[in-house]
Parts: structure tokens; C-alpha cells; sequence
């Protein structure tokens, strides 16, 4: 097991969280997404966009969390986004109301590949159920690309499951299934 922890994110974070995201994608979506949309993904974009999630979040609940990996130097190496569920978490043609009070949604949580299988994915994971707890969540959902084995397997050995629900990304005119996974927020720590 990495030495390593949690923290929250820094405004500085934000670009060294594009460049995990991009990494990730790029190595992790590659036969899930097309090729030249992964190239063309603009890291400074991005970076803009998670230094927004840092700096201004819409709620006190909504959290962006950094792994770091210690050694001679520390490096963050993954991360995780979430907050209450909102509309991006609904499956096509679900009601406003379909999920329910107290429910939280992973937006993203991504390790770098090249520093998986370290127990980063679980910290961060840990860390956030946590923070759901303190917030009053009971529930959390997250969607998964379908291809993405990876993730499936990792929420699976945590306890998430599918709910049933499943919805296509329009990406570049081509369609990729995705499936909504769900897990109880555990009342007291493991």
C-alpha cells in the first residue's frame, strides 16, 4: 500500500487535476471514446473549469478531493468530484424528484493509471462517503461508461451496484452507453 492521503482541492490544484483527467482519459476511455476527441481535449479548458469547482462550488456539499502519493516528493495522483445529485444524475426521462432527498452524485473520481492498484481510489472514496455522512446523505449514485471495467469492478467491490438506469453520451455523433450505479451511505464509519 502507497503512503499516501486525502486532502481537499486548492485553487493551485486545478491544473495538475486537468492534466490527471486528461492522462486518465487518455489512457483509460481509449477504446471507449474516439481518438480524436481525446486529442482534441483542451487542457487549459479544463483546468479553468475544475479551478471554478475549487474556488466556487455551488454548495458547501459539493467537494472536489485530491489524492496524493508521498515520497521524496509528494504528486497528487487522482481525484474526486461530487455534491447532491442534480439533473445531470437523472436518467433520460426520470422526473425532477425520481431520486429522491439525500442523495449525493460522484461526478468524476479518476486515479492516474500509472499510480492505480496503490489504494488512492479507495482513500479518495473513503474520504468523500465521509463527507456524505457529515452532509446528511444516505444515498450516492454515479454513472459508469459501460466499456469501463475498471470502475465497474472498483465501485462493485465497494458495494455499488446498478440501479437499472442507463443513458447514452452523444459524443462526435456516436453513441456510448452508460449505466447509473448506486450505493448506501453507510450511517457509522467502517
Amino acid at each position: 500500500m502507497a503512503l499516501g492521503y486525502v486532502r481537499p482541492a486548492r485553487p493551485e490544484d486545478a491544473g495538475e487535476i486537468a492534466r490527471i483527467q486528461l492522462a486518465t482519459w487518455r489512457v483509460a476511455y481509449r477504446r471507449i471514446l474516439p481518438r480524436h476527441v481525446l486529442d482534441n481535449l483542451d487542457e487549459a479548458y479544463l483546468a479553468r473549469r475544475w479551478s471554478a469547482a475549487v474556488q466556487e462550488p455551488p454548495s458547501s456539499a459539493h467537494r472536489v478531493l485530491v489524492a496524493v502519493e508521498q515520497a521524496e516528493q509528494s504528486y497528487l495522483v487522482g481525484f474526486v468530484a461530487s455534491g447532491p445529485a442534480d439533473a445531470e444524475a437523472l436518467a433520460p426521462g426520470e422526473p425532477v424528484d425520481a431520486l429522491g432527498d439525500g442523495v449525493a452524485a460522484v461526478t468524476d473520481l479518476l486515479v492516474e493509471p500509472r499510480w492505480g492498484r496503490r489504494g488512492h481510489g479507495s482513500r479518495l472514496l473513503s474520504a468523500t462517503v465521509e463527507h456524505w455522512r457529515s452532509d446528511g446523505f444516505s444515498r450516492a449514485v454515479a454513472w459508469a461508461f459501460d466499456g469501463d471495467a475498471a470502475t465497474r469492478k472498483f465501485l462493485a467491490s465497494t458495494g455499488w451496484e446498478p440501479d437499472g438506469a442507463a443513458r447514452a453520451l452523444d459524443v462526435d455523433d456516436m453513441l456510448v452507453p452508460q449505466l447509473r450505479l448506486h450505493v448506501a451511505v453507510p450511517t457509522e464509519p467502517a
